[in-house]
């Protein structure tokens, strides 16, 4: 066993931002076909709170202590046997089901992807859970096209900000909800229109679009039925929908939930090194201060992406 120790988050029961514990332990060794990263950002999102509170036990049964987080960018510090593509010194992001809320964490190595040249660590942490999700919902399961009209809802959020910039890249014609205080940031993200969901409701002002992506979920999600054309698609990221519902009116509907594929990971890479889109991120919290982020997720009103920056001693 190794005797070599890091300093990790963990939750040893559901609750509040107080069962989020900074502690000391074991570090772990790679395995067969596992690396061992060195983490310097792990992304702090929705999921990880609502994990942590115990609202996604049925889905995901947790074993206690755990890890939080799971979306990282960071180097190879240790390869196991078998691993071919990756070497130590490496720069890489991806995701790991061990946890991302730690100084060393272990992934395989189909979860993780090699940094390209321009990519800063800050903007890698944020590609797993932010970019990933907004592809997968505007080209595997939206089919977006060119020149179709989108719906994107919480425009600003940490996938949202992402779903604004690909679409517009693709062609597409981009409408945005958000709150008051970020029309300028939506605009500026590329939204050819941007609704104030404090001020209008989007149902009241625009009506048959190819395709609406849907991050809020409740009362948002429920008005958005409404507003998709015959043939279009809606897609959820935050709860499954009746597809009785969806034949009866005559639209797609899917829940995302899938991961994206490596090659598509590698394509957002490129695009983020290159400056074609960029990544927002609210705010960069050190690892001891993990409570603050969780309370600012919580609040729904985070603009772009919330980190926790990870440095060994």
């Amino acid at each position: 066993m190794s005797s070599l120790v890091m300093n990790a988050i963990r939750v040893h029961q559901y609750g509040d931002t107080n069962v989020l514990k900074y502690e000391n332990i074991e570090r772990p060794e790679p395995k067969d076909n596992e690396l061992l990263i060195k983490v310097r950002y792990a992304t702090v999102t929705p999921f990880d709170w609502k994990m942590r509170k115990g609202l996604l036990y049925s889905e995901f049964p947790k074993t206690f202590p755990y890890i939080p987080g799971g979306s990282i960018s960071g180097v190879v510090e240790k390869v196991g046997g078998g691993v071919k593509n990756f070497k130590v010194g490496q720069a890489v992001f991806g995701t790991t089901s061990k946890g991302g809320y730690t100084e060393y964490t272990l992934s395989t190595e189909e979860n993780i992807i090699p940094m390209p040249n321009g990519l800063t660590f800050e903007s890698a942490a944020t590609i797993a859970a932010g970019a990933a999700p907004a592809w997968k919902a505007l080209f595997s399961e939206g089919k977006l096209q060119p020149n179709q009209k989108v719906l994107i809802h919480a425009a600003a959020g940490g996938v949202g900000q992402f779903a604004v910039q690909l679409a517009k890249l693709h062609g597409a014609k981009v409408v945005g909800t958000t709150s008051t205080n970020n029309i300028e940031f939506v605009k500026s993200l590329g939204a050819d229109e941007v609704i104030d969901y404090t001020k209008t409701a989007f149902e009241d002002v625009v009506d048959e679009f190819d395709l609406v992506i849907d991050a809020v979920g409740g009362k948002t999600l429920e008005q958005s039925w409404k507003v998709v054309k015959i043939g279009g698609t809606l897609v959820s990221l935050t709860q499954p929908l009746s597809s009785e519902k969806a034949e009866e009116i005559g639209i797609e509907v899917h829940f995302n939930t899938g991961q994206a594929t490596a090659d598509n990971l590698k394509t957002i890479a490129q695009l983020l090194a290159d400056g074609k889109i960029s990544s927002e991120i609210e705010k960069v919290y050190p690892l001891r201060e993990v409570k603050k982020a969780h309370e600012i997720s919580e609040t729904g009103h985070a603009r772009g992406r919330l980190l926790l920056e990870v440095k060994s001693n």
